[in-house]
């Protein structure tokens, strides 16, 4: 792949953008469609792109395995902990309505919380696979 040099720049300025994309499906997801999901889907892809272009090794350097493989429990943790905080405010576990200074702003920032911890996993769980499966088959 040395000889495909359109390839390369195109996925170098296209990378950022994808990471910004990403961002703005997270925060636009309580608006409208879009969420942690999508926006860990396509930040996943945006290394699976790096990875396919460049080689795993180069987009392993990037976002190392052990980074993605704590990325995965670091996102069920954040969501757990959301749940978590709610109960020990005595109120039900996904309520969020004590999170914040009054009720609309508390279930704002912990459906963004909530969905980061989403975006977290899913991003995770994604690169994940995508490694397990490239790295498939070498020494």
């Amino acid at each position: 792949m040395r000889l495909d040099v359109i390839f390369r720049v195109t996925v170098k300025v296209m990378v950022p953008f994808i990471l910004v994309f990403a961002l703005y499906v997270q925060f636009h997801g309580d608006f409208g469609p879009g969420g942690g999901f999508q926006a860990g889907v396509v930040a996943a892809g945006m290394v699976i792109l790096y990875a396919i272009i460049f080689g795993l090794e180069a987009a392993q350097r990037i976002v190392p395995p052990v980074v993605v493989e704590t990325m995965i429990p670091a996102g069920v943790l954040i969501f757990a902990g959301v749940g978590a905080i709610n109960m020990l405010q005595g109120v039900n576990y996904l309520e969020y309505s004590l999170l914040g200074p009054d009720a609309p702003h508390g279930q704002e920032y912990g459906i963004l919380l909530v969905e980061f911890g989403v975006l977290v996993t899913v991003a995770g769980t994604m690169t994940t696979i995508f490694y397990t499966f490239a790295g498939r088959g070498r020494g």
